[in-house]
């Protein structure tokens, strides 16, 4: 069992960075639609945060970052801090403690950073890798919500088990997406590798061969998969989607059209912002 040091140590320190002013929680409220279940829609009733307003990356916050906001640092590079907008507090951001693009490679580095991390807390690990996959900084940042255990993961987490089971025979979806089965939770080398064998499936390239990925993607990460999705655009119908979406999380805002939503269903919104498989090029 995880000792979850890291977990108490970010919901302390997000107590303290919200006295102080430099944590901003967002405000939101559960909006009812058990017609798009399993998928959990929120509503945001905070002003919508500036990286959220016109898509695409800001000038960087990293660099440096807030101190009020860190909870430990990992290793030689990397930093772990608060989110400053979360909805869910003790959403931390593994970030590179020196400038590294986002729309990079990910490297053996950051892997081991992120084990590292997980061997402590674990949880819903996401990456969005540029601003059309929703990445919303520059400057090179995994993104982790902690779960304690026996806490259910996600709202997809089961429609993702059912993919990965071959004698389930689960549909997937028709968008271009890679998915394995994790053996080792805390092995960076086997991430690493599975990292690589997805960005060849999806016609990615070749990390730390080519040099940048040809398009944008996602990752999810548990202790029991990677999921690697390939996308087309950022957002539809005013949703803007980032890899929390194809956990089953999504976000309304004063743009999103909530009744389309209702009549097409979540899933179309995802038909539509991921890369569809009929398009591999």
């Amino acid at each position: 069992m995880r000792s979850e040091h890291l977990l108490e140590q970010a919901l302390l320190r997000s107590s303290q960075a919200e006295s102080c002013g430099a944590l901003v929680p967002l405000l939101t409220e559960p909006v009812a639609a058990q017609e798009l279940a399993p998928f959990v829609l929120r509503r945001l009733l905070s002003r919508t945060p500036k990286h959220l307003r016109a898509g695409g990356p800001k000038p960087n916050p990293f660099l440096p970052w807030e101190s009020d906001l860190e909870v430990t640092r990992v290793g030689p590079g990397h930093v772990l801090l608060l989110n400053k907008y979360p909805v869910q507090l003790g959403h931390v951001l593994l970030i590179t403690n020196q400038w590294k693009p986002q729309s990079g490679w990910l490297e053996a580095a950051d892997w081991q950073a992120l084990c590292t991390v997980n061997a402590d807390t674990s949880g819903l690990w996401f990456f969005n890798s540029c601003a059309a996959a929703g990445a919303s900084q520059p400057h090179r940042h995994l993104q982790l919500l902690p779960r304690r255990c026996g806490e259910s993961l996600c709202p997809l987490a089961g429609e993702i088990e059912n993919w990965l089971d071959v004698e389930a025979e689960a549909p997937r979806p028709g968008w271009l997406l890679a998915l394995s089965r994790r053996h080792h939770p805390d092995d960076a080398a086997e991430l690493e590798q599975l990292y690589s064998s997805h960005c060849q499936q999806l016609g990615l390239g070749r990390p730390g061969l080519d040099p940048l990925p040809r398009a944008a993607y996602n990752l999810l990460l548990s202790d029991h998969w990677l999921l690697s999705v390939r996308r087309r655009c950022e957002h539809g119908h005013g949703f803007s989607v980032n890899a929390l979406g194809f956990a089953g999380y999504l976000l309304v805002t004063e743009r999103s059209d909530l009744p389309w939503m209702r009549t097409a269903g979540a899933w179309r919104l995802l038909d539509e912002v991921a890369q569809p498989i009929p398009d591999i090029p």
